[in-house]
């Protein structure tokens, strides 16, 4: 099982607004003990949105995979993931009662802020309904912003989870998905990694070494990060373990001797 990210919008692709979710799932996955398995960026194309959907719900039926859709989930004419998501399902789009209600109840509670009559037969209003339209059989994710609910559909053991593109509604629905839905899955060990920096080797004569540690250590993963200028090491390449307990520092250990038998020159070392 994986967690996965998929986040809509032109204005991340054409750059007029720089993404921001990508470093926050990541931090709140870490937080639990949890990683980001895979991510993708969509622009505001219904047909491409509904195939990466396709493949969100395929991971999730076959692999379990747990996925959140970040944008597109409004009611204006550039909004078209819940549309897209309803293609991927091959489901009709039916009103949520509950997402409806809470709609409601978020007009009737605008009105009283604004000192105007509730409503709620006004065209505009009636337009706001379309926020509470999701694909047949989801299940709603609560909004604490404004109760614009977003919307979740389970595949096999995985499941979509979509949430606004706002980070200020987006991030907290997040953390309750992962809190009081997907509690069952967080860790109480969270992943490590460690590394050195290395002088003057080539990564192709260092593979050796790093395929005998990921066959020597079940669940260790092992990372190479070559940089041809840095500001303060210059070339070099940064050689790593990660994962989770006691095999990190075992397989590091069998690094290090690795990386002094073939002589090569080491730096810093580094722990995250």
């Amino acid at each position: 099982m994986n967690f996965g990210l998929i986040i809509v919008g032109d204005e991340i692709l054409s750059g007029k607004r720089q993404d921001k979710h990508l470093p926050k799932v990541i931090e709140l996955l870490a937080a639990r003990g949890l990683s980001l398995g895979w991510a993708r960026y969509v622009g505001d194309d219904p047909a491409r949105i509904a195939a990466d959907l396709e493949d969100a719900f395929a991971a999730a039926e076959r692999d379990g995979d747990m996925v959140f859709s970040c944008g597109g989930i409004g009611a204006t004419p550039d909004d078209h993931t819940r549309q897209s998501a309803a293609r991927a399902l091959g489901r009709p789009l039916l009103l949520h009662p509950e997402a409806r209600d809470l709609i409601l109840q978020r007009m009737r509670e605008v009105a009283a802020e604004q000192g105007v009559p509730y409503e709620p037969d006004r065209d505009d209003n009636t337009h706001r309904l379309n926020m509470g339209v999701f694909p047949e059989g989801a299940e709603i994710i609560p909004n604490p912003y404004n109760r614009i609910a977003g919307f979740s559909v389970k595949a096999g053991h995985g499941a979509v989870w979509f949430v606004p593109g706002f980070p200020v509604m987006a991030w907290p629905m997040i953390e309750w998905v992962l809190d009081h839905r997907l509690a069952h899955l967080h860790r109480s060990e969270v992943q490590r990694e460690q590394s050195v920096i290395v002088f003057g080797a080539m990564e192709a004569a260092l593979t050796p070494l790093m395929e005998d540690i990921e066959a020597r250590f079940a669940g260790i993963k092992v990372f190479s990060l070559p940089s041809v200028d840095h500001p303060e090491w210059g070339r070099h390449i940064e050689l790593g373990v990660k994962g989770v307990g006691d095999g990190v520092a075992a397989a590091y250990r069998h690094l290090l001797d690795g990386l002094r038998a073939h002589g090569a020159k080491l730096g810093p070392e580094l722990v995250r």
